[in-house]
């Protein structure tokens, strides 16, 4: 008579049996669409709403201003002025997203940003350097300013509020030492110029974006195929595919519209402004290294809890500098953005209200205040937020103070969702 009894389950096979259910949810394969939208709803509820705040408030943005001005804010002229508009604010943004991924905070970045570009205006007018030698320049002092604050912050234990305030008020003094008393300094660059007030040729603006698309595409399927394979949990292809048809429908209709001739007079002015892919170039790469690499790792574990993170071996101190070096690097090249708009340098350069708006950009695009939460994409759609609420309100002729308010309540509002989602992920153990 056969035994069909089963044989004893060992003490090593039932060891791997509980180590495969422990991380069950790691190596679970592809998830189905239900399963993925479940999951999804799940995040949302426990208060991990990332960017949708702020995704639903530029749409409802858009449709009020295009009702409100149907004839000018969606022309295309307008459009190529609200992606320069953005750009130095972006640019700005991305960086002080670093150091608010630390739970700190940088006052200073506008002003650092106004002494690069007094840096490279000086070196091109006075000096006679070419472009590139005079904007690397700028970016050393703008880095060597950042390990400044960052050695501050991390060595000697002075906040982060602190360091940068006073760094905010010295260095609008360093600024009027090196334009000196002439006040403002004309840039005549072409090549700096065409950064804010330049287009790309069409065709090349066509092939770049069609390349985009494709070489986006090819990232995501290699990811899922790479993923699935491994049976790691993985999107539904239906939402990858998705994805990258809702970018490609984004940017080949933006690509249209900017590449109409949307001059008035008889100049020819089409193509897409030259900052949208320089912006585009630094977003891909500043979500690469929060995303694919240890240092980005390393960023979030600091801002979640910096105390663990030096206990894990993590060097605290090093990824507090390396924050505040981004930060500045991309301060500099905000400022130079800016100035490449203005064709000059002023006195006032980065002051005023170009930081609080570059905190603004990333606080409403999701980046949380508290730290150890935000992408670079953030401060592109924060951005657009503030470029978008300038842009609109001044095509109604509404007044300054109501920009100002308006902005305001907009930022308000971005960090109360970030403090109650913060208390609901908290709640829901996240």
């Amino acid at each position: 008579m056969t035994n069909t009894s089963k044989a004893p389950v060992t003490t090593k096979a039932k060891s791997d049996v509980e180590a495969r259910a422990m991380f069950s949810g790691d190596a679970a394969g592809p998830v189905s669409l239900g399963q993925y939208w479940q999951g999804y709803r799940n995040k949302l509820r426990a208060g991990d709403v990332g960017s949708l705040p702020a995704i639903l408030g530029l749409i409802v943005l858009l449709i009020v201003f295009t009702i409100a001005a149907p004839g000018t804010f969606l022309s295309t002229f307008n459009f190529a002025n609200l992606l320069t508009q953005a750009g130095s604010i972006c640019v700005l943004a991305m960086g002080i997203g670093f150091v608010l991924l630390l739970g700190h905070i940088d006052l200073s970045a506008g002003v650092i940003g106004g002494v690069g570009a007094g840096v490279l205006a000086m070196l091109l007018l006075k000096q006679g350097w070419p472009w590139y030698l005079a904007v690397v320049a700028a970016l050393l002092v703008g880095v060597l300013m950042g390990i400044v604050t960052g050695l501050l912050v991390s060595s000697v234990g002075i906040p982060s509020f602190v360091v940068t305030l006073a760094f905010f008020l010295a260095y609008q003094g360093v600024l009027l030492w090196i334009i000196g008393t002439g006040g403002t300094v004309p840039l005549n660059d072409p090549t700096i110029v065409a950064i804010s007030n330049g287009n790309m040729p069409v065709v090349l603006g066509w092939i770049v974006v069609v390349a985009s698309i494709a070489i986006y595409a090819g990232i995501n399927l290699f990811v899922y195929q790479r993923r699935r394979a491994a049976n790691l949990v993985t999107p539904p292809l239906a939402v990858i595919l998705l994805r990258v048809a809702v970018i490609a429908v984004l940017l080949l209709g933006a690509t249209y519209l900017l590449s109409q001739n949307r001059s008035k007079g008889t100049i020819v002015l089409e193509g897409i402004p030259w900052i949208a892919p320089i912006v585009g170039v630094l977003l891909v790469f500043w979500t690469f290294v929060q995303n694919r690499t240890a240092f980005g790792r390393h960023v979030y574990a600091v801002g979640g809890n910096a105390e663990a993170a030096r206990r894990a071996g993590i060097r605290v101190g090093y990824i507090t500098i390396a924050c505040f070096v981004i930060s500045s690097a991309m301060a500099v090249l905000s400022g130079i953005i800016a100035a490449s708009r203005l064709n000059s340098v002023t006195p006032d350069a980065g002051a005023g209200n170009t930081l609080l708006y570059a905190v603004a950009a990333a606080v409403i695009g999701g980046t949380s205040l508290f730290g150890g939460k935000g992408k670079a994409r953030d401060a592109i759609i924060g951005g657009l937020v503030i470029a978008v609420i300038d842009n609109g309100l001044g095509l109604l002729g509404l007044q300054a103070y109501i920009k100002y308010i308006i902005t305001g309540l907009v930022l308000l509002l971005a960090a109360s969702v970030d403090a109650i989602s913060r208390r609901r992920r908290a709640s829901a153990g996240r």
